[in-house]
């Protein structure tokens, strides 16, 4: 029976898949968890009592009741909160009544650039307004260049002739609108 013998060159590359595996599967990272229906904030009360990581980003909007006018907190992406976890830790998410999954391609989470998590969290709690919006996919491409949304890419529009950046995340098929300054963007090229 012959040998079978691996030089190191051709072991080196299949080390460093199991070392990006491993490093994956045990560092935190941001994944987009897909909800129930209106199941968002039971679901960020659940992780806080587990103390998972989670960003539920909110706004406030005035709704026409019965009773009256009410200021109520909807969350900017309607069914979806991100959660910061290594994946080991994914069934404990998965395990929250609501949660549906975790968003991803084939069976596998798909992790969230964190500077784009940390850009939002810090925008929101600097009060930028910020509302949903439906998904684009076509439209002028830009990057917020000044402000605390800096570096933040989006498409641009205008509503009653004021500059806004609609930011899509694009593994869940979401966006948001924000608005600008016309100074503080310009064309991604």
């Amino acid at each position: 029976m012959p040998e079978l013998n691996f030089s190191n060159s051709e072991a080196a590359p299949v080390q460093g898949v199991e070392d990006a595996l491993t490093a994956a599967f045990l560092q935190p990272q941001w994944y987009a968890t897909y909800t129930r229906s209106r199941h968002e904030k039971r679901i960020a009360e659940q992780l806080s009592g587990k103390h998972i990581e989670y960003f539920l980003p909110l706004y406030e909007t005035v709704r026409q009741w019965k009773n009256g006018k009410a200021r109520v907190e909807f969350p900017l992406f309607p069914g979806y909160i991100f959660v910061r976890i290594p994946l080991k830790q994914r069934l404990q998410v998965l395990e929250v009544p609501g949660v549906v999954r975790l968003v991803g391609f084939n069976g596998m989470p798909a992790p969230l650039p964190q500077s784009d998590i940390e850009i939002m969290r810090d925008a929101l709690r600097k009060g930028i307004e910020a509302e949903p919006h439906p998904y684009l996919k076509v439209g002028a491409r830009v990057r917020i260049k000044s402000g605390p949304l800096q570096g933040l890419e989006g498409v641009l529009l205008r509503k009653k002739g004021k500059p806004r950046v609609v930011v899509s995340v694009d593994l869940i098929m979401r966006s948001i609108a924000l608005d600008v300054e016309s100074q503080e963007v310009e064309p991604v090229r």
